[in-house]
């Protein structure tokens, strides 16, 4: 997760990831824990970072905080399991990697995983990985999905766009990564915010290979 307008985009995804039963590795930048605090009134240690701080269904609020509004307006939590993956078995687990912390396995190209995701993607965080720039742990793995050819997908949230970051993002296409803005779409019978959200995330999910049910889709 990086410093973009959008943090319940990432919130939802880690959710649904969970309850799917995959394990997450999940790097926060510091641009990040202030958009998360400041769009869902969420208090995220970096330092001692805790799960429960994050996942919407398992932290408690008050009745006038950000987030039981959401919840009111959306309905989003972890215990609608409608609108989750499709795949059954055990939660998976969420292993959290310190942005400077060059010794993560999410650094080494050795360590197999099965796509990288940035949600939101800074448009800081964009003009480093079209130029190769690893100064943090987000942007080193980032690269290093890259030069191993593995699903990389970009979760920008900007508009509008100038020509730089238009430019960054046909870098970054170049080099193999997926460009994915977190636009949703409005033809699958939205009712509710949750309805928009899960429109992009359905699209994340989609780019790497997890089957889901959380929209309509089209034709059906």
């Amino acid at each position: 997760m990086t410093g973009a307008s959008g943090a319940i985009y990432a919130v939802r995804l880690l959710e649904v990831l969970v309850a799917a039963g995959y394990d997450v590795h999940l790097s926060i930048s510091p641009s990040a824990q202030t958009v998360i605090k400041e769009e869902l009134d969420l208090k995220v240690d970096l330092e001692n970072f805790l799960a429960s701080s994050l996942l919407i269904g398992a932290v408690a609020g008050g009745s006038d905080s950000k987030l039981e509004m959401l919840r009111a307006m959306a309905g989003i939590t972890s215990e609608d399991s409608s609108v989750l993956s499709i795949r059954e078995g055990e939660s998976g687990r969420i292993h959290y990697h310190h942005y400077a912390n060059y010794l993560a396995p999410i650094a080494s190209g050795s360590f197999l995983t099965g796509g990288m995701v940035i949600c939101p993607c800074s448009m800081s965080t964009l003009s480093a990985i079209a130029v190769g720039t690893d100064d943090n742990l987000i942007r080193r793995a980032a690269g290093v999905h890259l030069k191993e050819g593995r699903r990389l997908v970009l979760v920008p949230r900007e508009t509008p766009l100038s020509i730089v970051q238009l430019e960054n993002m046909r870098r970054a296409a170049e080099a193999g990564a997926v460009m994915l803005p977190a636009m949703p779409g409005w033809y699958h019978g939205v009712k509710t915010l949750r309805d928009l959200v899960d429109f992009v995330v359905a699209r994340i999910c989609d780019q790497l290979g997890i089957r889901n049910t959380l929209i309509r889709r089209w034709g059906t």
